[in-house]
Formats: C-alpha cells, structure tokens, sequence
C-alpha cells in the first residue's frame, strides 16, 4: 500500500487494520505513565483498550502508589510497577506508550524502552529537551531498530495529502509563507513555543521541507530578554524566558514560515494554528479541530468590497462532505497513529511522525533562543550548538 494513501485507507474503514499489518496475536503494550509529572499525556494510556485486534496492555507503571492503582483499573491491567524500568526488563513489551508531559524524563524512558527490545514507541509531544537528547534517542532507536512515533495527532490527519495536492495542482497559486501561532494565553511566548508551537511547526515543515535558518526575537515584558529572565520551565522544560517571541524561518523550499506568540494576546486560543498563505488564498488548519483545514480564496492582501467565505477541506475534496464519519476519533483518539507505528514497525519504515521530525521540532525551537542570544542573528541549520542555548546566557 502507498504510504501517502495509508491513513486515508485505515481510516476510511473505521480503523479495520490492512491486511499487510493483519496480526493473529495482538501487540503487548507496556504504559508509562507519572501522576504526579505529567501523567499518561492526552490519552495515551487508554487509546490501545480501544485497539484490541492489534494490541494488548500487559503493564503499567507509575511512581505513584494511589494514581498506579488507578491506572490498573482504567487499563484492566493486573501488573502494576513503580518503577518502569523495572516493568520494561521483566516485560520486554512490543510497545511501549510513553505518556508523561513532562519532558525532562522522555530522553531516560526512551533509552530504557529502547534497551528493553521495545519493537515500537509511542511518545507524548515535545518530543525531548535538547538536541543532545535528540541526538542520543535517534542514535539509540537506530541502533535497536525501534520505530519512534511523536503524538503530533494532526500530523495523521489524512486530509493532508489532499492539501498538499491543492497546492500541487495551483489552487492557492505561489505560496507566499507560511504563518503559524500558539495559544497565547498565560503560556504565551516561551512555554508556548515548547508545548504548543511544536505542533504547528511539526505541521508546516510538512508543507515546506526542513529548514535552513532561523532568525528570531524573545522579550519578556516589552524587552529582549536577559540572564535575570531565565528560569527552569514548567513541565520539565529546563531553562526558559520570553513572554513574546517572533521568529522565521528559511525552508529548503524558499516558502519562509514565521511563528508568533504573546503571552494573554487576548485572542482566547483563537490564532492556535497554521495558515498557509498564497496569491490566490488561505488554507487555514486549526490544531485539533473538525474539519482540520478551510479555504479562502482571493489574493490575502487585496482589500474586496465583497465578504469572503471559509470552505471545508475535507478528505473528499473542496466543500465536501466529510465521508470518514469518525474521523475526529480516529485523528484525536490516536487511533491514526498508533496504527501507523504498527504499520510502520511491520514495513522497517519510519512513522509518519517520527523521531526524526522530532528532532527537527526541538532544533527551530531551540535556533529561536540561540538567535536571541546571539542578538537576533541568523542561525544555520543544523545548530552547532546542541545544549539548551538559554543555560548559555
């Protein structure tokens, strides 16, 4: 099967597996979890309860006495741990749902999985706290042959491809740029771009290819920042500032792609998502939402006396009907995903969101702070620095 047509097919048979991924005994699932720092992520604990030709919960684990005990009866699961790696070594689970959102602790879960044979991994976003981790968690699942998919859920979304050949086809004409936002609210700027700017990048280098150059502005109150602003980020970030940033970047297609966010911009999450702008129109995705994508059409910088409409993209076409009637369980409850990864494991080929796209999430989020440090400059990819740079202030 076409792996461009993979999620299109998948999904449009109400998530009955191809038969090339067909298995008479369903995958072992080991689930990772941490109450208390990040717990089991958005749902990536209890969406394999919902898969059960392809896949079996055997174990979970979690530090947490009173939220292990909880997990054991939402997961119909008898083996709880403590201690995960203790679960991992006695276990030797075929897939291992990495579910905390703290990402201080994916770089040590990753490697442990890895070490324990684990065949595929399933990982809350971000995906890693620098490119140092990155670099080691690409190297380790190389080595194991581990397939790593990242819970980008809109990064299966199958009315993709459709998009894509819009573009092909000159629907939108010459794609001007590529603009994308976070939520802006009290996470507006740095914490932002980590949690919430790593899913609208990972979705516009879908449309444009790796980038080549960042150059960026952070500012905390009206200011660009300095060392008094750097303090250890929540949800295990590591070292963080910035309540305002502004960067863009250079593509290997020459379609630059900006990325903004200020902190309570008033915009009630409103602007959260990617727009990809052309001289005939707009194509609109707004992250988690149903239909993902809309079109305007009309040059976006010509004033018209006329209202302009916003027409669904659907995985049939312009304007019509989606015909996936549970596509929003599907793409939101991880379904997609994680049938992929199984797809993935059972063709040796990389999910459709990998480590690797990962790994060039945590880099353009990482060249905005070293543009920053670096007064504004224009930072080169890929980054020779791989530390966070703002533990370099």
């Amino acid at each position: 099967m076409n792996r461009r047509h993979f999620l299109t097919t998948t999904i449009a048979s109400a998530a009955t597996f191809p038969l090339h991924a067909a298995s008479s005994t369903p995958m072992t699932v080991a689930v990772i979890g941490d109450t208390k720092r990040g717990a089991y992520g958005h749902g990536l604990d209890t969406l394999w309860l919902e898969l059960p030709q392809q896949t079996q919960i055997v174990a979970v684990s979690d530090p947490d006495p009173a939220g292990l005990a909880k997990a054991l009866t939402r997961l119909k699961v008898e083996r709880g741990f403590a201690s995960y790696q203790e679960m991992l070594t006695a276990i030797k689970p075929d897939l291992v749902a990495i579910g905390p959102r703290h990402i201080d602790q994916h770089h040590d879960m990753i490697l442990a999985a890895t070490a324990a044979g684990a065949k595929g991994i399933y990982l809350e976003k971000p995906f890693c706290r620098t490119l140092l981790e990155s670099d080691a968690i690409l190297a380790a699942c190389k080595s194991s042959n581990t397939k790593l998919a990242l819970a980008h859920r809109n990064r299966y979304h199958p009315v993709l491809p459709v998009i894509k050949d819009l573009l092909a086809k000159d629907e939108l004409g010459r794609i001007l740029e590529i603009r994308t936002r976070g939520k802006e609210d009290k996470r507006g700027g740095g914490l932002d771009l980590w949690v919430l700017g790593s899913h609208v990048l990972n979705l516009a280098v879908y449309f444009t290819g790796a980038p080549t150059a960042c150059t960026a502005t952070v500012y905390q109150d009206g200011r660009p920042i300095t060392k008094a602003d750097v303090m250890e980020g929540a949800e295990g970030i590591g070292p963080l500032a910035g309540s305002q940033i502004h960067a863009r970047f250079e593509t290997h297609s020459g379609i630059p792609i900006f990325f903004d966010s200020i902190m309570e911009a008033g915009s009630k999450e409103s602007g959260f998502g990617v727009q990809i702008i052309g001289t005939k129109g707009i194509i609109d995705l707004r992250i988690d939402e149903e239909p993902l994508a809309h079109l305007q059409l009309g040059h976006p910088f010509d004033p018209t006396k006329q209202p302009r409409t916003w027409t669904p993209i659907t995985t049939a076409g312009i304007g019509k009907p989606e015909t996936i009637a549970n596509i929003r369980q599907q793409v939101g409850g991880h379904h997609a995903p994680a049938l992929d990864l199984i797809a993935a494991i059972k063709e040796n080929r990389d999910p459709l969101c990998s480590g690797k796209e990962g790994h060039t999430t945590v880099e353009m989020i990482s060249a905005v702070f070293e543009s920053q440090r670096q007064n504004s400059a224009r930072i080169p990819f890929p980054l020779t620095e791989r530390r966070n740079p703002l533990s370099l202030f």
